[in-house]
């Protein structure tokens, strides 16, 4: 392996968190007000502007910084040191000062706060035609 730093693809970083909330282009178009070969075009670079990067964060229910720091490895590590192969927490939790389930109700409250988002744009966009 090289000890060269990987670029921050931040293109790859939206098309994972995207498919991490199953979201497919075509959604995230819609929701960005644009269509999906922009979007495809979006994650094949490797930069983004700001402002563009604040719209994609919030259509995906996150923020600029968790698209900015997103890593798989460490999607990849935290459920490894915490969950054994059958779903168990490890003993090796007892160190944490926050409860893993709370994390967990927390994820779902704002996925479930991003699908709100998400109709209550769908629904202006109807009022609007």
């Amino acid at each position: 392996m090289s000890t060269l730093t990987k670029t921050n693809h931040i293109g790859r970083k939206i098309s994972r968190i995207r498919e991490l909330r199953d979201m497919k282009q075509e959604a995230l178009a819609q929701a960005l007000g644009t269509n999906q070969q922009a979007i495809s075009a979006m994650e094949n670079s490797e930069t983004i502007d700001e402002e563009k990067l604040m719209e994609v964060a919030k259509a995906l229910g996150v923020t600029p910084e968790a698209i900015k720091n997103f890593s798989e490895d460490a999607v990849i590590n935290y459920f490894n040191n915490y969950y054994d192969n059958k779903g168990h927490i490890l003993n090796s939790c007892s160190h944490l000062t926050f409860n893993p389930l709370e994390k967990v109700v927390e994820l779902y409250e704002r996925l479930v706060q991003a699908e709100k988002d998400k109709v209550e744009y769908l629904e202006k966009l109807l009022k609007e035609k």
